[in-house]
Order: structure tokens, then C-alpha cells, then sequence
């Protein structure tokens, strides 16, 4: 799984008009599945995001967490993490999961996610076209890929 981790002073989804996720101070969470993903890549992921120290303390040092501030997280499926550009002009996707093997990972992060917290975990819509809104704050962008955790 690879995620890209954008810290946000707000953020929100819309999907037809429709505002479906909306926060304020916390995380972005940009998620891509692949066939070799697993459960553990999920619990380690979740874990991690849970607890990386991306906020600013009483001297502005990133020592704190999310789950250290009560921030807010909005997971969003992004297939286009796993695009390979290595041929041509036209990314190719094949190493996306398709929806039937991505999907229970995908809820099962979103899971994990709630568990690490002990609260709500918004998120957009699988497969759906969404905009997505936010002010990033920092900015703060971290790129984590689960089969890579040296």
C-alpha cells in the first residue's frame, strides 16, 4: 500500500456536488492498493499514521501526532498512486488492484485507522469522482510505502 499523507489546517471531499467528508486541523490521506497488499500492511500503515509526529508543540518542534491533538483524518482511494511512467506519455495502472481485491482493504484500513484513533475516520467514496479540497499546512507531505518500511 502507498499513501501519501498531506497535513491539513482543513480538507474536504465533494462528489456531485455533494460535500461527503469535510475537516478541519489533521490528515489527508491520499491511499493506493496493490495486489501484493495485505491485512498487515493495513495495521502497520494505519499504525503509523496514527502515530507519526507531524504536528507542532508548545515550540512549534513536530513532536506531536494526530491521536496527540484530536485532529480529524479523511481517507481517500487513489489508484493513480501505483502508476508507472516508465513507458511513453500514457501512465499505465495494471499494478492497481482492481475494486473486488481493493476494496475490503481499503474498509479495512479505513478500520484500522478508527481503531488507532477511537474515532470516526471520514472518507470520500471508492471509485467515484471526487473533488478534493485542501489548505495544506506547512506544507507537510509524507509518502509512505508499506512493502518499504527501512
Amino acid at each position: 500500500m502507498k499513501v501519501v499523507i498531506q497535513r491539513v489546517s482543513q480538507a474536504s471531499v465533494t462528489i456531485d456536488a455533494k460535500i461527503v467528508a469535510d475537516i478541519q486541523k489533521g490528515l489527508l490521506v491520499l491511499v493506493g492498493i496493490e495486489d501484493v497488499d495485505n491485512q498487515e500492511d493495513s495495521k502497520w500503515l494505519a499504525a503509523k499514521i496514527a502515530n507519526i509526529r507531524i504536528f507542532g508543540d508548545e515550540n512549534d518542534v513536530m513532536n506531536l501526532s494526530v491521536k496527540d491533538i484530536d485532529g480529524d483524518i479523511i481517507v481517500v482511494s487513489q489508484f493513480t498512486l501505483h502508476a508507472a511512467t516508465k513507458k511513453g506519455n500514457r501512465p499505465s495502472y495494471i499494478k492497481a488492484s482492481k475494486p473486488e481485491i481493493a476494496i475490503p482493504l481499503y474498509e479495512s484500513f479505513v478500520f484500522q485507522l478508527e481503531k488507532e484513533l477511537e474515532k470516526k475516520v471520514q472518507t470520500g467514496i471508492f471509485g467515484a469522482d471526487m473533488k478534493v479540497l485542501l489548505l495544506n499546512d506547512g506544507p507537510v507531505t509524507i509518502i509512505i510505502d508499506s512493502k518499504n518500511r527501512d
